[in-house]
């Protein structure tokens, strides 16, 4: 199940997966995502994933996170991935590094939320939060076009 955050507001979207994350609620919270970028119009986002409750992704659902995301690369300015523990760390960077592209995305504990909505908003990291950048935003598959649209 993916959930909305109450704290996402303006320019910061932030949304909860608990369980096992499927194909059809990915496609089911896209619009979501959709509708704040267009309100934002030519100014990027944030976005906040709390994965502390995440059980694991469908593989159809991780290539429709893959897809959605690089076609809204130039939308998405940061990406804060929320984890409980190291081993959440790990299934964040593999999902995160691989689907998110040109956002710079920064990876921080349950503990941290707090500091990771401040730096999805505002690009600033409190002193106190370690920076654990999981990836640069460099534009990896910048360029990248899909040869595969269907499943």
């Amino acid at each position: 199940m993916i959930e909305r955050l109450k704290e996402s507001f303006g320019a910061a979207i932030g949304f909860k997966v608990v369980g096992r994350l499927t194909s059809d609620e990915v496609k089911t919270f896209e619009p979501q995502i959709e509708f704040v970028i267009a309100e934002r119009k030519q100014r990027p986002i944030g976005i906040l994933a709390d994965l502390s409750q995440m059980e694991g992704a469908d593989w159809k659902a991780r290539w429709d996170e893959m897809r959605f995301l690089q076609k809204y690369t130039d939308h998405i300015a940061r990406m804060a991935v929320v984890g409980a523990d190291k081993w959440e760390e790990v299934v964040a960077m593999i999902l995160a590094g691989t689907a998110v592209l040109q956002a710079e995305t920064r990876y921080f504990t349950s503990a941290e939320i707090n500091a990771a909505w401040e730096w999805v908003r505002t690009s600033k990291n409190a002193d106190r939060v370690p920076v654990r950048t999981m990836y640069e935003g460099k534009g990896l598959f910048k360029d990248y076009i899909p040869e595969y649209t269907e499943l």
